[in-house]
């Protein structure tokens, strides 16, 4: 795969504070609450676990001592906890949630590269129910695929993943030609934003189809990222609306 490592951001006009915001809320959720992810009870009160969305109760099971089965070690993992919320609401709680520094590090670095383009296209106020919305839409993406495929329905899921797909599908169809610098081997190379969102995504649906019938793959939502691709391409010309017609005007100005 290629890795995004920034992108061209000579037009931009506005401060992407919103996006700022996103990445930094995530990172103090992950460090002072996750406690760096020493914390899972804390986490698994508030990652949105499929068997409560569709049934609308909190579910609290016993702790239990698993294998490692890389080195035999046994671990304590806890068990779901008592939520304190609506279980409705870890819809939008567990997009603020992350597996760990790797699952963290890798969603904020796509999210800091991609975001603040589409921030300014949509303004702040458009991007940030642009961003939550899918968010929370992708996690009932995955809540439904799990449902319907017949999947463990106890194992919580968490991480921006799902709304930063969505962020990466309004980013394709706003700047489909926008130079994205990538990482390829040891060289750095720029790769039109097409192209890098389209092998992305084609990711994503390849090792989603992989999964059916068994464990979503390492341990990854696929379901949530196609979910939340799909929503952001369904909604980003709504929330982009301003910024497409005063592209189209002065594209038929200079025509």
């Amino acid at each position: 795969m290629l890795l995004p490592i920034g992108d061209d951001n000579r037009d931009r006009t506005i401060i992407p504070i919103v996006n700022y915001m996103l990445i930094a809320l995530n990172i103090l959720v992950f460090i002072f609450f996750q406690q760096g992810g020493a914390n899972p009870y804390f986490t698994f009160s508030y990652a949105a676990v499929p068997a409560e969305i569709l049934t609308g109760q909190d579910i609290v099971t016993p702790d239990q001592v698993m294998i490692d089965p890389y080195t035999g070690k046994a671990f304590p993992m806890p068990g779901l906890q008592v939520t304190g919320i609506p279980v409705f609401f870890t819809l939008l709680t567990s997009m603020f949630l992350h597996g760990g520094w790797a699952h963290l590090g890798g969603n904020m670095l796509f999210l800091a590269i991609f975001g603040d383009n589409v921030e300014n296209a949509m303004g702040h106020r458009n991007y940030l129910i642009f961003y939550l919305l899918c968010g929370m839409l992708a996690g009932f993406t995955h809540v439904c695929s799990t449902f319907i495929l017949g999947q463990n329905l106890l194992i919580p899921v968490m991480g921006a993943s799902g709304a930063i797909s969505a962020v990466l599908a309004g980013y394709m169809v706003l700047f489909p030609h926008k130079k994205v610098f990538v990482l390829l081997l040891f060289f750095v190379v720029s790769v039109p934003a097409l192209i890098v969102v389209g092998l992305w995504f084609i990711f994503q649906l390849v090792n989603g189809l992989g999964a059916l019938g068994g464990q979503e793959a390492g341990n990854v939502a696929y379901a949530a990222h196609i979910g939340g691709f799909i929503f952001g391409l369904l909604l980003v010309k709504k929330f982009a609306k301003k910024f497409l017609l005063l592209r189209s005007r002065s594209a038929k100005r200079y025509s």
